[in-house]
């Protein structure tokens, strides 16, 4: 602009027009001499104000960039050659559009919203999902490491109150357990009397009353190591390297022995890492369950390998359980058949023993409809299997 003034003052005025022409076409300036004065400008465009303290820095004196009645204008009046010599120019040269900007502005206010947002709720969300697994841990008859007690003061107190709660539950249980072995000491100890006073009586005393009073003295015994087994449900047992097949092999034996008539098909093998102990109880109990109430056919047992787990299936023909039982019969002392009489079913404690010792195990137990009749009682192995060769 400066530039342009200082020429335009030192060509002849009959070459000016030519000079005129060529600044507008190929630099978008018009140019010509002030003759009257600029009114005060109304644009607070900040780019303006860049423009005069440049020129005013190039020439040591102030210029003022004015609009006039058409805004979309700016002009500057340049002393030059004695002369002043106004310049303009549109205001699309600067290239700013404020809506433009406005668009800009919001949608990075917005992205860095976003950002924040998802950082805020990843904080949050953190300490759930630790949450959320140490109480699946809970479930599962675990004591998981207690939660870090920081972040906002909500979650903090929460993970304050979870910390406690699982160290009550440890305790609760560890009571019970104690609770329950002092019982069953208390009460076998008498047992071990009646048995022996059974023992001793005098042959002239009825031989059946003894029997029946025999028997009875065997069922309370296997009721108090069932209520033992229930209360020791919720605690992980010592986990030792089994054979699968082994051990199925060696429940059915145990059944064939009692007169059953046992199948078993295992597809599967290799070496888990479980709890044996707790594995052979859940086993027994089923094929006890699917011997009792099959209606003396033939029992199968099945066991397969499906993705990272094994399945084991204990199948029977009998009249199977409705729909609307399969869960209830995983209660304590629930019976599909009432009387409560000992020839007529169990003490109603098998499966809830089951049910828990597969939970604190990490397994999964659940009772279906056997296509043609009868009950599957399917047992889920979720821990990936080792192969002899692996473990070799």
């Amino acid at each position: 602009m400066v530039l342009s003034a200082r020429t335009w003052v030192e060509l002849p005025p009959v070459t000016r027009t030519d000079f005129e022409h060529e600044l507008k076409t190929n630099h978008g300036l018009t140019i010509g001499a002030a003759r009257e004065p600029l009114p005060p400008s109304t644009s607070y465009l900040h780019y303006r104000f860049i423009l005069e303290a440049a020129l005013t820095q190039r020439l040591n004196r102030p210029v003022p960039v004015h609009t006039t009645a058409d805004p979309t204008w700016y002009w500057a009046d340049i002393p030059a050659g004695g002369k002043m010599v106004r310049v303009g120019f549109a205001r699309e040269r600067i290239g700013a559009s404020p809506p433009a900007a406005i668009a800009l502005l919001l949608a990075a206010i917005a992205a860095l919203t976003l950002i924040t947002a998802l950082i805020l709720a990843r904080r949050l969300t953190r300490p759930l999902a630790q949450l959320a697994q140490a109480a699946t841990r809970v479930g599962q008859g675990e004591t998981p490491e207690p939660l870090p007690e920081q972040g906002p003061e909500e979650l903090a107190q929460l993970a304050r109150r979870f910390n406690r709660m699982v160290g009550e539950v440890r305790e609760l249980l560890a009571n019970r357990t104690t609770l329950l072995s002092g019982i069953s000491h208390d009460l076998r100890t008498p047992l071990a009397r009646m048995q022996l006073a059974l023992e001793m009586l005098p042959r002239a005393v009825d031989a059946k009353l003894v029997d029946g009073l025999r028997r009875d003295v065997e069922e309370i015994d296997r009721l108090i190591g069932q209520f033992l087994e229930l209360g020791h449900g919720l605690e992980a047992g010592q986990r030792t390297d089994t054979d699968l097949r082994a051990l199925l092999e060696d429940i059915a034996a145990d059944a064939r022995r009692s007169g059953a008539e046992i199948h078993l098909n295992a597809t599967a093998g290799g070496i888990m890492t479980v709890n044996a102990m707790a594995l052979r109880r859940i086993l027994a109990n089923l094929v006890e369950n699917a011997m009792r109430y099959g209606g003396g056919k033939p029992v199968d047992i099945e066991l397969e390998q499906s993705g990272d787990a094994n399945v084991i299936r204990v199948l029977d023909r009998g009249p199977g359980i409705p729909e609307s039982e399969r869960e209830a019969v995983f209660r304590p002392f629930h019976r599909l058949e009432p009387s409560r009489s000992a020839a007529t079913g169990g003490s109603g404690l098998g499966l809830a023993v089951a049910r828990q010792l597969a939970q604190a195990n990490g397994w999964n137990i659940e009772l279906l409809a056997r296509p043609g009749g009868g009950t599957e009682a399917r047992l889920t192995l979720a821990t990936s299997p080792r192969t002899n060769d692996a473990k070799s």
